[in-house]
């Protein structure tokens, strides 16, 4: 059991064998220990059309940062460069560099795997596998070979009380996970993605289909991932942006225009395009 214990403290920790990009960069390399993520002069096409624009972001560790802007700006596009997940697009290409802890994540990480485990992903709708409460959360562990069904159950416990939900479920983790509200769904999502101990969580739109109080739940939670994680999210909602955010970007046809604290952003930005849409003038 130690063994396999000692395994799911070291899935989202295995050293690469990278030692990172030393290419020449128009941006200072990132400052150890600051930035988590740093993301270089990103161009971003699916197939001739073009969706990014030579977007350049640092991530600090540890902090909220919300990408906000009108739909189809390249926000969402933007989220899943961060772990690759557009690599499943046949038509997508990407140039620029995304570095991970210093490593460049599409030249010197090759098992894509891995980066999903690092950078984990919470999609706009729930979307809970075809399993039980229970299963859901322990099939990241599986798949990456933890087998002890006594480590398994202490984490699967463990990671539904960080996501606020094990007073909800603790009776009926052999139920389907589709008998949970849509709020609930949303959580588990967010305990199945936790389970593997990424080092940042992306966040797709994670509360836009719930109800208030359900909304609530989800804000308390990302203030309380912060502390163990580095969170990004995409929200249409200025407000959840300002309650939930340390950093906000905000984009517009494909270039982010401003990015900076978000209570900057939110009451003297630079630029008069955000200040145009955070008052509702366009957008």
């Amino acid at each position: 059991m130690q063994a396999e214990s000692d395994k799911l403290k070291d899935i989202s920790a295995a050293p690469s064998a990278a030692t990172g990009d030393t290419s020449e960069s128009k941006q200072a390399a990132p400052m150890p220990g600051k930035f988590k993520m740093t993301c270089e002069h990103i161009d971003f096409f699916y197939g001739r059309q073009q969706a990014l624009f030579d977007v350049s972001l640092n991530i600090e560790k540890n902090k909220v940062t919300a990408l906000i802007g009108p739909s189809g700006c390249g926000k969402s596009t933007f989220l899943r460069t961060l772990n690759r997940m557009n690599d499943t697009i046949p038509s997508a290409k990407m140039l620029g560099t995304v570095r991970l802890d210093g490593i460049n994540i599409y030249r010197d990480i090759r098992d894509v795997s891995e980066i999903r485990t690092r950078v984990g992903m919470v999609f706009q709708k729930s979307n809970p596998f075809p399993k039980s409460i229970f299963e859901n959360v322990a099939y990241g562990l599986k798949v990456n070979g933890i087998t002890d069904k006594a480590v398994i159950t202490e984490a699967v416990e463990d990671t539904l009380k960080r996501a606020f939900l094990w007073d909800e479920v603790k009776d009926k983790l052999d139920k389907s996970a589709f008998l949970l509200s849509g709020g609930q769904q949303q959580r588990l999502c967010i305990a199945r993605a936790l389970a593997v101990r990424p080092e940042v969580l992306l966040m797709d739109e994670p509360a836009s289909a719930l109800d208030p109080i359900s909304t609530a739940k989800i804000e308390d939670l990302i203030a309380e991932l912060k502390r163990d994680h580095t969170i990004v999210i995409v929200t249409h909602n200025m407000q959840q942006a300002a309650r939930v955010s340390d950093y906000t970007a905000f984009f517009y046809e494909g270039y982010m225009i401003e990015f900076g604290p978000t209570t900057r952003i939110f009451t003297k930005p630079d630029k008069k395009k955000t200040e145009d849409y955070i008052t509702g003038r366009f957008g």
